[in-house]
């Protein structure tokens, strides 16, 4: 068995075991969390490593031959997200230290956490349906009670939206997996690719493909399946709903890219046509659900919306250049979308407020808070020379390249909205001013735990990844090409996985 295959899996398992063992030593668990996440932050890079030099990864739990045994199966594709999930991870457990109230921490927060970044590298190293669905299911029980972690009114309100409709999705799922194994005899998704490919129920095949569109896409936040996301993300405390902004969604988009990449590639015209629509309209109602709001994390919540769209562009669009600007994105939008929550968060404990109403004089008082709020902002909004602006430049330009005019204009169009709720929040929350900084500042200072220095740190670390990523995109970039150059030619993941059968 590989070992680089399972580390990602087994560190988040054997940290949240261990943070349950400690139960009611709350500074272990803390602890633990931080150097299990800086562990599986390792062990993505040393699989990404690995992919990198010596080609795609794969492996048979149990020794049983593929199609018949459990497959884990990476592509840079894969090592990207569990590196991103690791970097993530950290970032927020980190952040945690000082954010976290002792209520949330005696209710399994730490051991939560972990559970759901294991869900989260499962689910990009699985190699077949089935297992994908299990690792979905391990995300969600984990992430319910994380959002309902509290039991406010609110919290609860959100659990109740977000786990119904992603009861649904499972549902759904579920059902395309059983027919899927009725039409195929298999559910490896290699030997899937195989079969599917070659089917004499093309109609069947292409049904499924809208099925299983439907389901990853309730995941994914799509069009029009998106309500239950700025319904519950806005919810939880900062660092849960940084956790989920950066990392839950890109699960339902990675596993949207695999199956269109990978099983359905047969009618192109038709099944990459909806999910080029699809994309346009999320794109344009999560940023018009943007612009109409007044309290920051919702904002950020129906940018989430809006980014999808942009990840999914390059799907629909399915050329190597396209691709390229998708996996692009993935990477940005994590790092930036996850930091941005973090900053809401610091603004949160220093304010005692999200409303941008009730806020204002964060320039004046925290010039380096305005700073770290700036960059990840105008990155999100495409502003040159930061990460978003080389990965809205890739996905605009696969456009034009495929005359795609109507897309191009929407993410360009798209991108200007972006910059106005930035703006909103700025001119809101640091650049007005604020009689009643002074009395809030101090509320917020005495709901929290520690040193809202801590909670710099990672955002901090963050901001200047984006702003490397941005002046040095050229690594990046050859990366996300090389990546994507494995998703179009999946010939090979096939015959690695199957080790060669005819």
């Amino acid at each position: 068995m590989n070992l680089i295959l399972v580390l990602p899996i087994l560190i988040p398992l054997f940290t949240a075991i261990l943070s349950l063992l400690a139960w009611k030593r709350r500074h272990v668990q803390r602890w633990l969390s931080v150097v299990g996440t800086a562990a599986l932050l390792g062990a993505g890079l040393w699989l990404l490593g690995a992919v990198w030099q010596r080609g795609i990864q794969a492996t048979q739990v149990g020794n049983w031959p593929a199609p018949f045994g459990i497959t884990l199966a990476a592509d840079l594709f894969s090592a990207i997200m569990v590196v991103l999930a690791g970097l993530m991870g950290l970032a927020v457990a980190v952040y945690s230290l000082a954010s976290m109230d002792a209520r949330r921490e005696a209710f399994g927060y730490y051991p939560l956490l972990n559970i759901l970044l294991m869900g989260v590298c499962g689910s990009f190293l699985t190699g077949d349906m089935f297992n994908l669905f299990v690792w979905f299911e391990v995300m969600l029980i984990a992430s319910f009670v994380l959002v309902a972690l509290g039991s406010e009114r609110a919290q609860l309100e959100g659990a109740v939206k977000y786990v119904t409709l992603n009861l649904m999705s499972s549902a759904l799922f579920l059902s395309a997996v059983g027919i899927l194994y009725g039409v195929a005899g298999t559910l490896n998704m290699a030997d899937l690719a195989r079969v599917l490919n070659g089917s004499e129920q093309p109609g069947l095949v292409t049904t499924l493909s809208m099925l299983l569109l439907v389901a990853f896409g309730i995941k994914a936040a799509v069009f029009p399946l998106f309500f239950w996301l700025p319904a519950s993300y806005h919810t939880p405390p900062a660092a849960v709903s940084a956790i989920f902004a950066g990392l839950l969604t890109k699960v339902g988009v990675y596993a949207l890219i695999r199956v269109f990449t990978l099983l359905f590639v047969g009618n192109v015209g038709f099944t990459h046509t909806v999910i080029l629509v699809v994309a346009g309209l999320t794109m344009v109602t999560g940023v018009l659900g943007a612009a109409a709001q007044g309290e920051f994390r919702r904002i950020l919540s129906f940018h989430i919306v809006s980014q999808i769209g942009y990840m999914i562009v390059g799907l629909g669009l399915f050329t190597p250049l396209a691709l390229t600007g998708s996996v692009f994105y993935i990477i940005h939008h994590i790092i930036v979308k996850t930091n941005l929550f973090l900053v809401s968060g610091v603004v949160h404990r220093l304010r005692g407020t999200y409303q941008l109403e009730s806020l204002g004089g964060l320039y004046r008082a925290y010039p380096a808070l305005a700073v770290l709020f700036l960059i990840p902002a105008l990155s999100l909004a495409g502003i040159p020379p930061l990460s978003g602006f080389w990965a809205k430049l890739s996905l605009i330009q696969a456009a034009l390249n495929a005359q795609e005019y109507v897309i191009a204009g929407t993410a360009l169009a798209v991108g200007v909205l972006t910059l106005f709720s930035m703006t909103k929040i700025w001119a809101e929350a640091f650049w007005k001013e604020s009689a009643e900084a002074e009395d809030s500042e101090q509320a917020g200072r005495a709901g929290g735990r520690g040193s809202w220095a801590v909670m710099l740190l990672p955002i901090a670390l963050l901001a200047a990844l984006t702003v490397t990523i941005g002046l040095a995109a050229e690594p990046i970039l050859v990366l996300s090409a090389r990546a994507a150059e494995e998703l179009l030619n999946p010939a090979n993941y096939v015959h690695i996985v199957l080790e060669g059968l005819p």
